[in-house]
């Protein structure tokens, strides 16, 4: 008798795929239906089909993994709490991520607000199977097991503390309340995952900044919680000068005359009042257009009456490399944070068109403040 298809889940094509992939790892061949030809990428509502015979197993697979089960099959709804007063540090134990807990733990200090420390492993299931390559990912052969895995990530958690420990009794790091948080799954979706349920004030994360390898670009985990955070994800570089926000001095904030923009300053300004600095409105453009400098007019007119006790600068950068053009303003006028808004985009679009708070992790050893609209 013909063993006959069976929808097992109806997806985006995206996640589809991801689970098509962990399932043919494990022996089970998988079909995607009502795929856009055109454009498969952005294909919403696919069906994942397998053999009937495959079921159990299949269902056995999915549910073991929390990521599996939760965000690919089940699409829970996150909780929709108000913003709490948490600053979530994703870590992976490298000198970078301990640069963003200094910046964190003095940020928790000022706004009287917990620092949460969240580590992301991979379990064998489908670590084998989806091809991120990452610094927060452990690559584990096969012979090892999920136990082995676990224990090495608890060996390092428990490292991390004693670290940070030793930074508070030397005064390197102020005493506040932290707690340490370990998931399985997918770096970028348990950190988006854990931000739509708990609602941080920022997610702080570290990047090694120029010296970041161009391979990384769309696979860098930062970048891709930069892209799809509806939480301000502030990225600091391993060489950033100083430890805390009270030391900002100046802040770039890059403007497309874009009136989410307007909204997103609104959000940034809301968010750090409580700190003195000077903000320098900039536009990036590689050619002179008239309207650029009357739309910085209106923008300036509007900014002066909504923040009259802000400094502002305004200027229009232009230049050809639109990021070197952005470098030269950075150093020229001492910029300490660049801050920025991004837009929300589908996937094709992320993949083959990085935004500019993408370029920016991998080109700039300045902090980045990127607010999502």
């Amino acid at each position: 008798m013909e063993d006959k298809l069976v929808t097992l889940a109806i997806l985006t094509y995206t996640k589809a795929q991801i689970l098509k992939n962990v399932l043919e790892n494990e022996g089970i061949e998988t079909y995607i239906h009502n795929v856009n030809q055109i454009q498969p990428v952005v294909s919403s509502g696919v069906r994942l089909r397998i053999k009937e015979s495959d079921l159990p197993r299949a269902l056995k697979i999915t549910e073991s993994s929390t990521w599996l089960s939760e965000s690919i099959v089940g699409e829970k709804e996150p909780k929709t709490e108000n913003k709490s007063n948490k600053i979530l540090i994703p870590v992976d134990f490298s000198n970078y991520s301990m640069k963003a807990c200094e910046f964190a733990f003095n940020l928790a200090k000022t706004e009287n607000a917990e620092v949460i420390l969240l580590h992301v492993y991979f379990t064998p299931i489908y670590a084998s199977s989806l091809p991120y390559g990452d610094v927060f990912n452990y690559q584990i052969g096969d012979e090892e097991s999920v136990k082995t895995i676990i224990q090495k990530v608890h060996s390092d958690l428990n490292a991390l503390s004693e670290k940070i420990k030793e930074k508070v009794t030397s005064g390197d790091f102020p005493n506040i309340k932290y707690s340490c948080i370990l998931r399985e799954g997918i770096p970028e979706e348990e950190i988006l995952r854990y931000a739509k349920e708990q609602r941080p004030m920022v997610i702080i994360m570290g990047t090694r900044g120029k010296n970041q390898k161009d391979i990384d670009l769309i696979g860098s985990v930062t970048a891709e919680v930069i892209d799809r955070s509806r939480t301000a994800v502030l990225a600091i570089p391993e060489n950033t000068p100083f430890k805390q926000f009270s030391e900002v001095k100046r802040i770039a904030f890059i403007t497309n005359f874009d009136q989410r923009d307007l909204i997103a300053f609104e959000a940034f300004f809301n968010t750090w009042k409580s700190f003195h600095f000077s903000v320098s409105l900039i536009h990036l453009t590689d050619s002179k257009d008239t309207w650029n400098e009357i739309k910085l007019a209106g923008i300036k007119e509007y900014f002066h009456k909504q923040y009259p006790g802000l400094e502002i600068h305004y200027d229009v950068v232009m230049n050809d490399n639109l990021l070197k053009g952005l470098d030269q303003y950075i150093k020229d006028n001492q910029i300490d944070i660049i801050t920025l808004t991004s837009y929300k985009r589908n996937i094709f679009a992320r993949l083959f068109n990085p935004s500019i708070a993408r370029k920016m992790i991998f080109h700039s050893d300045t902090p980045l403040l990127v607010i999502n609209s």
